[in-house]
């Protein structure tokens, strides 16, 4: 790298997640299945950054993240920003925030929760805390933190 002068290509329409905690990219392309969209993938990891020391930064071609997808990024990265590029320009900058409600992204780690066992049921996790992590099953209110959270 010549004077932290990065070298990427731009794009032409899709998103760029940036402001990624560090080491967080491969698992973000893994939980977003990026791999298996047929979208084009590039990732940095371990940029230089101000605000983080080091951060990762991921671009997907020619897609947009849904709500779902961007309720997984504010869970594995809460700092994280969303740049929606159209025609080679950043049209939106979306920070990424944890919902106080979040549906169909995670689960309940209680085997014996209605959410778990029920035909037809959707999980549905609240937020009680950002920093920790703190989620709560609304169905048995079973207390959910980072290090237990299975996503979708």
């Amino acid at each position: 790298m010549e004077g932290n002068l990065l070298k990427v290509q731009p794009i032409r329409n899709g998103t760029v997640i940036d402001h990624i905690n560090a080491n967080m990219a491969l698992k973000i392309i893994q939980i977003l299945r990026l791999s298996d969209s047929g979208s084009t993938v590039s990732v940095l990891i371990n940029v230089p950054s101000k605000k983080l020391n080091k951060k990762d930064m991921i671009k997907i071609e020619d897609r947009e993240l849904s709500k779902e997808d961007s309720a997984k990024l504010a869970l594995l990265s809460p700092g994280a920003h969303v740049n929606i590029i159209r025609n080679y320009t950043v049209a939106e900058k979306l920070p990424v925030k944890i919902p106080n409600t979040i549906s169909n992204v995670a689960s309940c780690p209680s085997t014996n929760c209605i959410s778990n066992n029920e035909r037809g049921s959707t999980s549905r996790l609240e937020l009680k805390s950002e920093v920790p992590l703190i989620l709560s099953c609304y169905y048995c209110n079973r207390r959910v933190d980072e290090n237990n959270l299975v996503l979708n």
